[in-house]
């Protein structure tokens, strides 16, 4: 395996390489050594046309079989059975569950129940977690200590909703996690530089974020055009949930800028596969 910083010119992820195959995967949580994880991009896989070739999702109109085959590729390369995995089904809001090693196959292999879900957590080795991006930010969640992850997708409503936080709260109260102990990861996303929203959006904002919080995640451009910072907003939400500024990696990759590496909702106007971040504890 050859690793080296991402063509994309990331500082904050590696990128592992098998062939035609590319994967991020995060520092912090290899030296913790206790995880099998990546966030998937759309190089390495099977699929074709708007696809092409690591798709992930099974909902985007690409074939079946080809999504089934794009798991197992990605899977058996980080070190995961990809029968195993347990998906989330997101739907914008701030639901997470506990998963465990009942729920595994479930939407990939099995019928899932999973319904109304963003994000998942579990202290079971060997149930991994899946959720889908192509655009919304995924942010990944590890205690060393007591030995919980967790998974969540947050999307811009999510993240008005503070669902990093809710997860958070999730792992101490049903897992007793310390917040001291919890690293995170916001992962590849929509960028500040690309994520333009109208005045509908940023109200919203507003309502959940301070004004010296707005001016850090706001940039007016015109009388009604704004830029929005989804990783300094969720940044801020889990510092203030606790989470120490130490233990808080944050991208440098934006999706939209790096079409020919991710999947990107926004930059191609809907016509694409879906990326995905896994992670399980070993």
């Amino acid at each position: 395996m050859d690793e080296r910083l991402c063509d994309m010119k990331s500082e904050v992820f590696k990128v592992n390489r098998i062939d035609d195959l590319e994967y991020l995967t995060i520092p912090a949580f290899e030296r913790a050594g206790i995880t099998n994880h990546c966030f998937s991009t759309r190089l390495g896989g099977v699929s074709k046309g708007i696809y092409e070739s690591m798709n992930l999702g099974f909902n985007r109109g690409d074939l079946d079989e080809n999504v089934r085959k794009n798991f197992e590729i990605l899977c058996s390369s980080v070190g995961i059975n990809y029968k195993d995995l347990v998906f989330s089904d997101q739907v914008h809001r701030d639901v997470i569950k506990v998963v465990t090693s009942k729920d595994k196959g479930k939407g990939i292999f099995r019928e899932s129940d999973i319904e109304g879900v963003d994000g998942l957590i579990t202290n079971e080795s060997k149930v991994p977690l899946v959720t889908f991006y192509a655009d919304c930010v995924p942010i990944y969640f590890l205690d060393p200590v007591k030995k919980v992850i967790g998974l969540t997708h947050s999307g811009w409503r999510g993240t008005v909703q503070k669902i990093a936080s809710k997860t958070v709260e999730k792992m101490v109260s049903e897992f007793s996690s310390n917040v001291d102990d919890i690293l995170c990861c916001i992962g590849p996303s929509i960028g500040p530089c690309c994520f333009e929203v109208e005045s509908e959006v940023v109200d919203e904002f507003k309502k959940v974020f301070n004004t010296e919080e707005q001016d850090k995640v706001i940039k007016k451009k015109t009388k009604n055009k704004y830029l929005i910072d989804l990783w300094t907003a969720n940044k801020l939400i889990l510092l203030d949930v606790g989470i120490n500024n130490e233990n808080i990696t944050i991208t440098d990759i934006c999706t939209n800028c790096n079409k020919d590496q991710m999947f990107s909702h926004r930059g191609t106007g809907g016509e694409r596969g879906s990326l995905a971040a896994i992670m399980e504890l070993k």
